[in-house]
């Protein structure tokens, strides 16, 4: 069970002075009148079946081009480029997660739609919507890597809250990557 909690620290301020800063954290304990899955009698839980989605189908009809991986930084898991390129390593830890992210970045920082951006976009703001497509495009579809696109969001966010403008981007982005999944014909922008 998730509990917040608050507790004071020193911070040091520019000027040298210290004070004391309250902050709240969330604290999660096990309460022993619940109980786990594993714990109950019946049948073998079946999770509901995820229609298949298809990489393929969702290039396609994003008109995005899956184009081989030439960074030289081990570190780097892909890269987005103008025109729908993306590229993902070879050695991608989650090359799902990475696919979604580089597709959100391929839809709303390097494409010419009414979703693009300017050059003007702080790199935080990119990395924080591309990201949280990441997240919702795994969570919708059962893949593994959320925990990590949480702590990649978290770090690129630095405790800024995602903007109401954002927020209506990365929904559209991970809507269209999801979607375009499943089409049988190129999907188009929404009026």
């Amino acid at each position: 069970m998730p509990l917040s909690c608050q507790r004071t620290r020193t911070v040091k301020n520019d000027d040298g002075t210290e004070q004391e800063e309250e902050f709240t954290y969330t604290h999660f304990t096990y309460k022993p009148h619940w109980f786990v899955l594993s714990q109950t009698e019946g049948k073998e839980y079946q999770p509901p079946a995820i229609p298949d989605w298809n990489e393929q189908k969702a290039l396609a009809a994003l008109k995005t081009e899956r184009i081989p991986f030439e960074d030289l930084d081990g570190n780097c898991q892909g890269y987005a480029r103008r025109g729908g390129k993306i590229a993902i390593n070879p050695l991608a830890a989650l090359p799902f997660k990475t696919l979604y992210h580089e597709l959100a970045h391929s839809i709303l920082h390097c494409a010419e739609s009414d979703m693009a951006d300017t050059d003007q976009t702080p790199r935080s703001v990119a990395e924080v919507e591309a990201e949280a497509v990441a997240l919702l495009c795994c969570e919708s579809l059962g893949l593994p890597g959320a925990e990590f696109s949480r702590g990649y969001i978290q770090s690129y966010a630095k405790g800024e809250p995602i903007s109401e403008r954002s927020a209506q981007r990365i929904f559209h982005a991970a809507d269209r990557i999801l979607k375009a999944g499943y089409a049988d014909k190129p999907t188009t922008e929404a009026p």
